[in-house]
């Protein structure tokens, strides 16, 4: 089983910047693909920032030049900074894991960004 803790979720102001983090522990091995999404209310969830099966890294247009996915992969530790925050950011994120024909997912971490 793997378990996915998101942090560093909060609220903060427009043109603001956090930074979420997600460790992933449990029965891993080699090297699984982590990434984010994000819900809006009464929404599906959405692409943030993952990579891609050619090793590249996929972006969500809204947040292309602001948020920046980055990976300590000894430790199995996705970050997601996230710059120049803007209202519109404001959903819950969530950590994805997939690990061969598995996926798993973090609880989700609120990030609120007021104008």
């Amino acid at each position: 089983q793997v378990q996915l803790v998101e942090s560093g979720g909060g609220l903060v102001q427009a043109g603001g910047s956090l930074r979420l983090s997600c460790a992933a522990s449990g029965s891993i091995f080699g090297r699984p693909a982590m990434g984010w999404y994000r819900q809006f209310p009464g929404k599906q969830r959405e692409l943030v920032a993952a990579p891609t099966r050619g090793g590249g890294t996929s972006y969500a247009d809204s947040v292309k030049g602001r948020f920046t996915i980055s990976r300590d992969i000894a430790e199995n530790v996705v970050y997601l900074q996230m710059n120049t925050l803007k209202p519109d950011d404001t959903a819950v994120y969530f950590c994805n894991l997939i690990w061969g024909n598995r996926e798993y997912w973090g609880q989700g971490t609120q990030v609120t960004v007021s104008s």
